[in-house]
């Protein structure tokens, strides 16, 4: 959530630090600061709101420099205010910014206070500082102080850290919240994302969880691994072009994410597809036993990617004929699980640093699961290496905080599991072929649904001035009306609720009226008729529909309370994820009628990586 930047270079740089916040709004914050080192001594500024109020400052008072650490932070102890703001300094003896929650900061803070430091904020990084502080006077170098005082801290951390006592060197460490190394000629950099570090490399090493890294003059780049030992992490080539992290000629980074779904899905399929069925090596080369030997599955997710996890529920039990248990992580490590005999243990993740799934999955290697399989957009991240097994989404960079791309590519990725498992099973009447065929086809069919959009974005503007909106689904895509449900309700701050329309009659039929729109999608399935009775239902009692429908279904829309958006068919199976767009672009264009701010949708944040 929050996001770190820092560099040692030959330069100037505050520029490097400041682009680099820029490239880390998307995961939201509430306060931003930089410290440089300039003459040997620290200098700070600090600004609540938004990166623009930090710019401010610098442009009235600059901060140059050849070391430096910035931060976006994203409030968990202490209010959004000034004193809060990162980075936290020393009696600037040392400056410290914090991604991550540190667990026994009271106890710490006690003793800092017993020994006479003074406390100026409400926030658990202080005490870091304070730390650093007592131990650097205790006689250690910088990279020593560090190394002692992370030992002290319980929680989740990564840390830069900088001191007048070695001006030309900056050290990171992380524990439970990720930090990667940005390699660049005679300079090194360290941030949170690499995205934060693409106008500079895009050569990076990620740390791994325990890593302590020094950075220092020159480019020179040393590491140790949790219990001390030198270690050589390799560099890797970021595979995405910074372009990734431009708008381009879309008003925002979400409508550019939407549009970007037949070429990210292209990408997931690629090189994972034979003439007929899937390709189960593509998860790795332990896969094909591993599915072999897998009785059932427990998905693992938060968020958007539950919803994706529910989806596949209904696939791999059909198509797989293998039983599923889908469940939020935040809930899955609080209970006590029974596993059965040949589970395989599943986690969704865009980022692959989401606390909770990543608690889970650490939970979840003490309990005698078969085996561990990530479906996760970034290669480098802590669930892929934690992970027995890993496919990639390959969505590339997503910026806007509500999730388009990543969700669809995590349902490809999904349908590919559900085709390996039965290919692995070799049941009779297998509908293999005609899946796999359908998924080669999807990419043009998703152009053909966004070139709907003009159309959707008159079907907004009946949504302006309402305050709720009930969306309704069956099967597979009941997950979808829930999906359909939280993209409004984030970006637009309407209040959503996604329900089974065979519920209708258990209780959210009370609330429909001619001021509850009732969004419906209607794919051409065995559960259309049951559907259709549950709208009438709507109908009755004055609702409002709006129907995205199989371009094959007779739904009447001559009536003045129901709209009817027709969409190209697709097969069954692969319905769930076509209907997902339409209702990706009726969220976007009823938040940009009401004016929010659509990327960066108030109180969220795009990676989760505190509990």
């Amino acid at each position: 959530m929050c996001g770190i930047v820092a560099a040692v270079a030959q330069r100037n740089v505050q520029g490097i630090l400041l682009e680099g916040l820029k490239r880390l709004e998307y995961r939201g914050y509430d306060s931003a600061g930089m410290s440089v080192m300039r003459d040997d001594t620290l200098t700070r500024h600090r600004a609540v709101g938004k990166v623009a109020a930090l710019e401010k400052c610098l442009a009235e008072s600059p901060l140059p420099g050849r070391a430096g650490i910035a931060h976006t932070r994203w409030a968990t102890h202490g209010k959004p205010v000034e004193a809060n703001a990162h980075p936290h300094h020393s009696d600037d003896r040392v400056a410290v910014v914090h991604n991550g929650i540190i667990e026994n900061f009271e106890a710490l803070k006690q003793e800092l206070e017993t020994d006479g430091y003074a406390f100026t904020s409400q926030t658990d990084t202080e005490v870091i500082a304070h730390r650093l502080a007592a131990t650097l006077d205790g006689g250690a170098t910088l990279f020593e102080a560090v190394q002692q005082t992370v030992r002290t801290l319980g929680g989740a951390y990564a840390l830069g850290v900088m001191s007048p006592s070695e001006p030309g060197v900056v050290i990171g460490a992380r524990q439970g919240s990720p930090l990667v190394v940005g390699v660049g000629i005679d300079e090194a950099f360290l941030a949170s994302d690499p995205l934060a570090l693409l106008q500079v490399t895009d050569r990076f090493i990620y740390l791994e969880e325990g890593d302590l890294v020094e950075l220092k003059n020159g480019g020179r780049v040393h590491i140790v691994d949790r219990d001390g030992q030198a270690v050589e992490r390799p560099v890797q080539v970021y595979e995405y072009a910074d372009g990734a992290a431009s708008k381009g000629d879309y008003r925002h980074f979400m409508l550019k994410e939407i549009f970007e779904q037949p070429t990210v899905i292209n990408a997931a399929l690629e090189g994972r597809l034979g003439e007929t069925s899937v390709l189960a090596e593509s998860f790795g080369p332990e896969a094909p036993p591993l599915f072999a030997a897998t009785r059932q599955i427990h998905i693992i997710a938060c968020g958007t990617s539950y919803h994706a996890g529910l989806v596949a529920r209904y696939w791999l039990e059909r198509y797989a004929g293998v039983p599923v248990q889908v469940e939020v992580a935040s809930e899955f490590r609080y209970r006590h699980p029974v596993v059965a005999d040949g589970t395989l243990f599943v986690t969704l993740s865009q980022s692959g640093e989401t606390a909770d799934t990543l608690a889970a999955l650490r939970f979840a290697k003490e309990l005698g699961y078969l085996g561990t399989l990530a479906i996760c957009n970034v290669p480098g991240s802590s669930l892929v290496r934690e992970s027995d097994l890993a496919l990639m989404t390959r969505a590339g960079p997503e910026i806007g905080v509500a999730s388009t791309k990543a969700f669809t590519t995590q349902l490809v990725a999904l349908m590919l599991l559900t085709l390996a498992l039965d290919k692995s099973k070799e049941a009779p009447g297998s509908e293999q072929a005609g899946i796999v065929a359908a998924l080669k086809a999807l990419p043009d069919i998703c152009h053909r649904v966004l070139s709907l959009d003009a159309e959707i974005e008159v079907l907004s503007q009946a949504f302006a001035e309402k305050h709720h909106a009930l969306f309704l689904g069956r099967g597979a895509h009941f997950p979808i009306a829930l999906e359909g449900a939280l993209k409004l309700k984030e970006i637009s701050y309407i209040h959503a609720e996604g329900y089974p329309a065979g519920e209708l009659k258990h209780g959210p039929l009370a609330l429909v009226d001619s001021e509850m729109p009732v969004i419906s999608v209607a794919p051409n399935d065995a559960l259309l008729e049951k559907l259709k009775s549950n709208l009438q239902e709507v109908r009755a009692r004055g609702g409002e529909l709006f129907v995205f429908a199989d371009e094959n279904v007779g739904i009447d829309d001559s009536e003045d309370d129901v709209s009817v958006l027709h969409l190209p068919h697709v097969h069954e199976a692969l319905a769930p994820l076509l209907y997902t767009l339409p209702l990706q672009l009726l969220s976007y264009h009823v938040a940009v009628l009401k004016g929010t701010d659509v990327d960066q949708p108030r109180n969220l944040a795009k990676s989760v990586t505190v509990e």
